[in-house]
């Protein structure tokens, strides 16, 4: 049996969403894109362009909710499916947009530069539980304009997992879609194998941008899968109670789901987020708080009684080290987002309210993430009755190390995770260093970039990637890249 966990019952998940239709169809949302207000104008959605402002109709709302699509597949850069997003299958993936990574030998925080960007894609890469990989760092020896594009180009580049990203500007997301084109070679085929995620983020309280209303346009014109961000804080931009909170983010996005979904009906979405509550001791918006946790638990059920996958930003850490606290609200997101069944789960390797990498502690939430997945493959007999005969044997040998039961079901019942998890004898520990957490982990990250291997990439798609990133680099005013030669 998998285990589960849930927060809302069915009464209260009907009455937040209730509520939150009530406030889109009454009080309504700010929409700073004129084309995205003229499309709501267009299917009966009251405006009021001079304010920017538009409410929705139920039945807008409730024909986008059945538009949208309730599962779609990832697949890799050479087209194999690695993600099935229905029901309560879960995947992980890096949190995303980091301005700092922590370096290991200085023990400091600073600004990543592409040679980081590129250690973390060839680790990603081999992580076993990382299903997907992200725009994890903003580079900080390339031009901002291009730091969204050139991201991806070297995720595209030096790794070949399906990618969680996100354009910042408008005049990106064209390069970004034409990277993935280039990968599968027609818009046909990017739209039948979608190779990333953009994230799409609605500003709290109940609001759009024009840069990620126009974002949301452009990936659903190619049907590029996005996930709605909406971040409403606890007791600052969003009521301080949890079920309050829960209203503005459903209403905000569900807002993103009708827009995405009147664009171009069927355009695959995640209901995500990454709201959390506001400490105000510390006017802090802590990621790992147990409150901000079961919101996101709690939001992931209302998206299922939608019928629509879910996302969140869940299983990272606030603490500004590989510390203590690091595992610990780590570790307790990753237990509650499997136990809940979020189908993506972005945050492995985040530290300091989502502003900071470290490879250190990616892999070791890659372990995690491999406890996780054994915690929700629950407990099932394997040829254990009739019990009498194996207890036999073990009365006689005393042990059941050899057994024929035993090594045919060890591997499944047991997980052994790597190196950077300690579970020696003590003396063994001693002899092999006394190493902390911290050396054990950088060890491993030097071992997985010691023993990266250049995905297969095509060629020519090699070269049309390097020939579209140093157009929009020279566009930009930079004549040269800085990535390495792979």
């Amino acid at each position: 049996m998998r285990p589960k966990i849930r927060f809302l019952t069915d009464e209260l998940i009907e009455k937040i969403v209730s509520e939150a239709t009530d406030i889109l169809c009454t009080l309504g949302v700010e929409v700073h894109n004129d084309a995205v207000l003229a499309m709501l104008s267009d299917h009966g959605c009251p405006i009021d362009k001079g304010k920017c402002h538009v409410t929705f109709t139920s039945a807008v709302i409730e024909r986008a909710l059945k538009d949208a699509p309730e599962s779609f597949g990832l697949y890799d850069v050479t087209g194999k499916q690695t993600h099935d997003f229905s029901g309560f299958n879960v995947y992980f993936t890096p949190g995303s947009t980091a301005l700092n990574i922590l370096d290991a030998q200085s023990g400091q925080m600073r600004r990543p530069i592409t040679a980081d960007y590129v250690d973390f894609v060839k680790v990603t890469e081999q992580l076993d539980h990382i299903a997907s990989t992200s725009t994890a760092l903003i580079p900080a020896d390339v031009p901002e304009s291009i730091s969204d594009s050139y991201r991806l180009f070297l995720s595209l580049l030096y790794g070949s997992k399906p990618v969680v990203t996100g354009a910042f500007s408008i005049e990106s997301f064209e390069v970004m879609k034409d990277f993935q084109v280039a990968v599968r070679q027609s818009l046909g085929a990017l739209k039948e194998k979608p190779l990333t995620i953009f994230s799409c983020c609605p500003t709290s309280p109940l609001k759009w941008s024009l840069v990620t209303s126009q974002n949301l346009l452009d990936c659903a014109r190619y049907s590029i899968p996005v996930e709605f961000i909406a971040m409403p804080l606890s007791g600052f931009v969003a009521p301080v109670t949890l079920t309050g909170t829960l209203v503005q983010h459903t209403a905000e996005t569900i807002s993103g789901v009708v827009i995405s979904q009147l664009a171009n009906p069927g355009t695959p979405v995640l209901y995500g987020g990454s709201p959390a509550v506001f400490d105000v001791r510390c006017e802090t918006t802590p990621m790992g708080a147990i409150e901000t946790m079961m919101i996101d638990c709690a939001y992931n059920e209302i998206g299922k009684y939608l019928n629509l996958p879910t996302q969140a930003y869940i299983s990272l850490s606030d603490s500004k080290q590989l510390d203590s606290q690091a595992g610990l609200e780590s570790g307790i997101g990753a237990v509650l987002a499997a136990l809940s069944g979020i189908n993506s789960v972005s945050g492995p390797g985040m530290l300091d309210f989502e502003s900071c990498i470290s490879l250190e502690k990616l892999v070791l939430d890659n372990e995690i993430c491999g406890m996780a997945f054994r915690l929700i493959d629950g407990i099932e007999p394997r040829d254990d009755f009739p019990s009498g005969e194996l207890f036999q044997e073990l009365l006689k040998e005393r042990h059941l190390l050899i057994s024929d039961h035993t090594r045919r079901h060890l591997a499944a019942e047991h997980f052994f995770p790597g190196p950077v998890i300690d579970r020696s004898h003590r003396s063994r520990w001693q002899r092999d260093g006394a190493m902390t957490l911290q050396q054990r982990a950088h060890r491993q990250v030097q071992g997985l970039l010691d023993g990266y291997e250049t995905p297969d990439l095509a060629q020519d798609v090699e070269k049309e990637l390097v020939k579209l990133m140093s157009e929009e680099a020279r566009r930009h005013g930079q004549d040269g890249l800085p990535h390495r030669p792979r």
